[in-house]
């Protein structure tokens, strides 16, 4: 869970609902850079939930989490509570994980109050995988 969700509400009302979650800050300095931790959390095969809906038009962001095979969740409303976004992100929970079996990361997905889960980057664009090829490692 991305830092701008807090550290409680959320994460305490999606593993009331059976949901496994690690907290951005329990793991990574708090100021760490989008583009410092994504590659991190790709490496360990979690999934990103953020109200950062900014992530998929920073380019640098947008590079981080696609090279780094994440899927993503945004919720789209960044003036809800912490229990709005809880329970949005409870109500989306079944369709986020019938996603994550379905749907090749990386990915950005949309997750509205109501909990409608919509995609909307899908796999990495050809522009991405042109510069990442080009791009020593």
């Amino acid at each position: 869970m991305d830092r701008a969700l807090g550290t409680v509400i959320v994460a305490e009302a999606l593993r009331g609902a059976g949901c496994a979650v690690e907290i951005h800050d329990h793991h990574f300095p708090q100021n760490a850079k989008d583009t410092d931790w994504l590659p991190e959390v790709g490496r360990r095969g979690w999934v990103v939930l953020t109200k950062d809906h900014h992530i998929r038009t920073r380019q640098n962001e947008l590079i981080a989490l696609l090279a780094a095979g994440v899927a993503a969740f945004v919720i789209t409303a960044g003036d809800l509570s912490g229990p709005e976004m809880a329970r949005a992100f409870v109500r989306a929970a079944p369709k986020m994980k019938r996603m994550l079996v379905g749907q090749p990361r990386p990915f950005i997905a949309r997750v509205s109050p109501a909990g409608v889960v919509t995609l909307i980057v899908r796999n990495m664009p050809r522009w991405l995988r042109r510069q990442l090829r080009r791009s020593p490692r």
